[in-house]
């Protein structure tokens, strides 16, 4: 490493984090011409290859893998990286993160404001439609999904548990006929996802209360779904952190619960780096924090 060009390891990480040469260039301010060079020169000074190229980008070789904490340390050490508000501005790295609209609500009204007071150097990008994006081009480099993935050089952690249940307004309910079973639900108008739009297995919720039911109001959006349910249009599933706030709102069958898991998933290769690390790091300790009030208690029968 003593031998090693620090302005071309700044390049090597550039084309670690972006992907592209092109977005790599753009961050660098300079051409990707330039940047190809330097990393055929680094390349030449290591004997060894650094990245396979391929349609969807650069991914790093074994060998690229290797040098990427390294780096990382000497980045650090020069001062390029510092977590702390004497940062300069133009120093920002962006972070595009990927979520449902469900958590994205939670993370930008509690964990948004401590995030970037942590990470005054992070320019955060959010998606809130994870369903249009494609793991393999890197579209997004973290992403809170609602199923593990288990294939490819990706890893899957558990973040936190959340509940759903049933919800309708009192006057809604005051309309229907009495519900003491799921049986009782087969004739009632439901609120749900439109099913060919549905992008997560978890997302399926009424097959499992029963197999008969099927939505008569759709939409892609949980907000959308929350509206609906609020107008007196229907019975809804709906998640207990976000129905929760509404006092018109009343449990339907108390005793349903569906319980599911919010997951991070990123690639292997990002995990790597100490920044990437960080912002899991993050993530997992606020939402262990905060996991209580995501889950409906189970001695808790009454409204929302």
């Amino acid at each position: 490493m003593a031998n090693l060009s620090w302005d071309d390891l700044q390049f090597f990480l550039a084309v670690v984090r972006e992907g592209q040469l092109s977005r790599a260039a753009r961050h660098l301010g300079t051409s990707h011409v330039t940047v190809s060079r330097r990393i055929d020169r680094l390349e030449q000074a290591l004997n060894t290859r650094l990245f396979e190229r391929n349609p969807r980008g650069y991914e790093p070789t074994p060998a690229g893998q290797r040098l990427i904490e390294a780096a990382e340390r000497m980045e650090e050490a020069a001062g390029l990286i510092p977590l702390d508000q004497r940062a300069a501005p133009d120093q920002k790295r962006p972070l595009r993160l990927a979520m449902p609209e469900g958590f994205a609500s939670l993370f930008s009204t509690h964990l948004l404001p401590a995030f970037i007071a942590r990470f005054p150097l992070i320019s955060l990008e959010l998606i809130t439609m994870p369903q249009v994006l494609s793991l393999s081009r890197r579209e997004a480099d973290i992403s809170i999904t609602l199923d593990p993935v288990s294939s490819g050089p990706y890893r899957s952690d558990p973040l936190v548990d959340y509940t759903l249940h049933l919800y309708a307004t009192r006057d809604h309910l005051r309309s229907l006929s009495p519900i003491t079973s799921p049986e009782d639900l087969r004739q009632q108008r439901f609120i749900g996802y439109i099913e060919e739009m549905i992008f997560a297995p978890g997302l399926d919720y009424l097959g499992e209360i029963h197999p008969a039911i099927r939505a008569s109001v759709k939409s892609s959006s949980i907000f959308n779904q929350l509206a609906a349910v609020r107008n007196g249009l229907g019975i809804g599933v709906l998640p207990w952190y976000i129905a929760g706030k509404y006092p018109e709102l009343q449990i339907v069958l108390p005793e349903l619960r569906l319980t599911r898991t919010y997951w991070l998933t990123c690639h292997r290769d990002l995990r790597m780096m100490q920044w990437v690390r960080a912002v899991i790091s993050f993530l997992s300790a606020n939402l262990a924090e905060r996991g209580h009030e995501l889950s409906r208690p189970p001695d808790h029968a009454g409204p929302g």
